[in-house]
């Protein structure tokens, strides 16, 4: 299987595209393979590559003024990932991006994003589905972090995600679910106990 394959049929279920427009976009990507533990964006580093994993895991996370990790998000196999709001406005990234794990990625920078979207206009289509999923995704995150429990919000993480959970460490989840490291250990004996 060529290497574009996975990424061509990600793509498929949203927009045909003819022989010629698959070369041209393909054209456009810069393959990467990056070791686990690498940092691939930093904060205040000009926003420039939106990523498209095509093997390993990647998260978004930042740091509050006294060092606190926050999660944002998880992205696997077939995920984009990028600083979204930094990378549209081309301003300095407000976030960290690194590999979970060995990973394998395409990046499509800004510049060949702005020309793949005049040049096929049905990728602004495809952008806006995975934009307006993305959107639904937060949206009902933070709805689930204003009315549920942190076990729930655990359970529901575990149920809704289970292979980003089993590739990540606790420590990551707990800082994405917004509780201690501690208190996530408390919850999964409990959570296991009750089971």
């Amino acid at each position: 299987m060529e290497l574009n394959d996975s990424i061509l049929k990600t793509i498929a279920k949203h927009i045909s595209l003819t022989k010629e427009e698959q070369n041209y976009f393909t054209s456009l990507l810069v393959h990467k393979e990056i070791p686990k533990k690498t940092t691939i964006l930093a904060e205040g580093q000009t926003c420039n590559q939106l990523s498209y994993i095509h093997t390993g895991a990647l998260r978004s996370y930042c740091l509050d003024e006294k060092g606190k990790e926050s999660t944002i998000m998880f992205a696997m196999k077939d995920w984009w990932l990028t600083d979204m709001y930094c990378f549209l406005n081309e301003k300095p990234s407000m976030t960290f991006i690194e590999t979970i794990e060995d990973s394998s990625v395409f990046n499509l920078s800004k510049v060949n994003f702005d020309q793949l979207l005049t040049a096929i206009p049905k990728f602004e289509r495809f952008f806006r589905i995975l934009m307006q999923n993305a959107y639904t995704r937060e949206q009902l995150r933070s709805i689930e972090n204003l009315t549920l429990n942190a076990e729930e919000r655990y359970v529901r993480f575990i149920n809704k995600y289970p292979q980003i959970a089993s590739n990540v460490t606790q420590k990551q989840i707990a800082f994405y679910l917004g509780i201690t490291p501690e208190f996530l250990s408390y919850i999964r004996k409990k959570h296991l106990r009750d089971k």
